[in-house]
């Protein structure tokens, strides 16, 4: 029955490429396609309207990319919706920032009609899905965590929210530009700076920043 499926919206400005992979989708009587999005625009206000269950959004769109996309749901209390990135670029930055965004699937576009199904199942079963082609830098970069771990004894200190705060300075954000992403205050972003140099007995002024460049794959 149609009020038992899951609702996925799907969003990519490749139309051949949108309307196969929502075919595809629809082989699998688990699942309904409510609405297709050609840019990021359009997919915040489908969002918006039809709240799917799953959203599965091409990174790079025009008019808003898929990072813009969610930070504007989280922004606006959309967070019911769960995200699945496609992407063309294996790119282990792209991986890293979906992460700490907290989507639920990451797939490659050249794999994603292969795969599709198999991570909007494992999503339904509360799991991450992440492309198996990328599943050797994970296993790598959970390594090099564990050993960072083990040589700086207080990361295990840290909170989430500090943690993310660290995770954002390593990819270049401001104090400004972490406050508007995480919807909290300028010296709250401060006041997690500070713990985070006290827990890790960091002193100067770039310290932290230093610290969070040069261990940006670990953190």
């Amino acid at each position: 029955m149609m009020h038992n499926k899951t609702r996925i919206l799907v969003a990519d400005d490749h139309p051949i490429f949108l309307r196969g992979l929502a075919q595809i989708i629809e082989t699998d009587v688990a699942f309904t396609i409510v609405a297709e999005a050609s840019h990021g625009e359009q997919a915040l206000q489908l969002i918006r309207e039809e709240q799917p269950d799953i959203a599965v959004l091409d990174i790079n769109m025009p008019q808003k990319d898929g990072f813009q996309v969610v930070n504007e749901m989280r922004s606006q209390g959309l967070s019911g919706t769960k995200i699945v990135f496609l992407t063309m670029y294996d790119d282990e930055s792209y991986l890293d920032s979906a992460l700490d965004l907290g989507v639920s699937g990451y797939l490659l576009k050249e794999n994603a009609t292969g795969e599709v199904l198999h991570c909007l199942r494992a999503i339904l079963n509360g799991r991450l899905y992440i492309s198996p082609t990328l599943s050797g830098y994970l296993v790598a970069r959970q390594k090099q965590r564990e050993a960072l771990l083990q040589k700086v004894s207080g990361l295990n200190a840290l909170t989430p929210s500090e943690r993310k705060i660290l995770r954002l300075l390593a990819r270049g954000l401001t104090s400004r530009d972490m406050a508007a992403t995480l919807h909290i205050s300028i010296r709250t972003v401060q006041n997690h700076r500070n713990n985070i140099c006290r827990k890790l007995d960091l002193r100067g002024h770039n310290k932290l920043l230093e610290f969070a460049i040069q261990h940006k794959s670990e953190l």
